[in-house]
């Protein structure tokens, strides 16, 4: 059993969250409590741990570092908007199983589940998370709040911009160095698509080769 390193708070209250508690265990944390916003969730125990709100968890437990256990890209940036507002601190979680090289840059809030690969001269931002059993080839960049649903294969010189999101079991081809295939802001990727090229911000692609679905009116 690893030894404690850290106590951990984990902001959301819903399945992701659990498994980023778990995570945290894996990683030799001890979690002290979930913080949820909802007043109706407060007392309740997830897999014995007790939720509670954010000025509870200032109060009790204010040397603690957060983990938010959200997926949604822009919710999760609220979310940390509000620990920065309290002063609490994040944590970095990046699963004992997952293979790394030693040129990788992780910003801080960022998750990083088991199972994954990541190569080598990656950069990753701030907040964000890639889920289980991922793969993240070489010259990736991933900005702030930029988000892996379990599965994804992302491939060299790759750039996802600030809170692009990749679905479940979707694989980006390569770009090149002069030309990084380049995932836009806030873009989403379906599950299970193929993206040959790059995709505009705030677009969601779908398909086998990816393609835009139409805007709505």
């Amino acid at each position: 059993m690893p030894v404690p390193s850290e106590e951990i708070l984990v902001y959301g209250a819903g399945g992701f969250a659990r498994e980023v508690a778990w995570l945290a265990g894996e990683c030799g944390n001890r979690i002290l409590a979930y913080i949820d916003d909802s007043p109706s969730t407060h007392g309740q125990r997830l897999n014995d741990v007790e939720v509670i709100g954010l000025p509870d968890a200032v109060a009790k437990f204010p040397n603690a570092a957060v983990a938010i256990g959200v997926g949604n890209p822009a919710t999760r940036q609220m979310l940390a908007d509000k620990v920065d507002s309290v002063g609490l601190r994040h944590a970095v979680l990046i699963h004992p199983h997952v293979a790394r090289s030693r040129w990788i840059d992780v910003g801080e809030g960022t998750v990083i589940c088991a199972g994954s690969t990541l190569t080598t001269n990656i950069s990753i931002g701030r907040h964000v998370q890639v889920n289980l059993h991922c793969t993240i080839g070489h010259d990736v960049v991933m900005e702030d709040f930029a988000t892996l649903a379990p599965g994804v294969h992302i491939s060299g010189w790759v750039h996802l911009a600030k809170g692009a999101y990749v679905g479940t079991g979707a694989v980006v081809i390569n770009g090149t160095a002069s030309k990084p295939l380049v995932i836009g802001e806030g873009a989403v990727v379906g599950a299970a698509a193929c993206v040959v090229k790059s995709v505009e911000p705030r677009t969601t692609v779908v398909g086998v080769p990816a393609k835009a679905l139409p805007v709505r009116q």
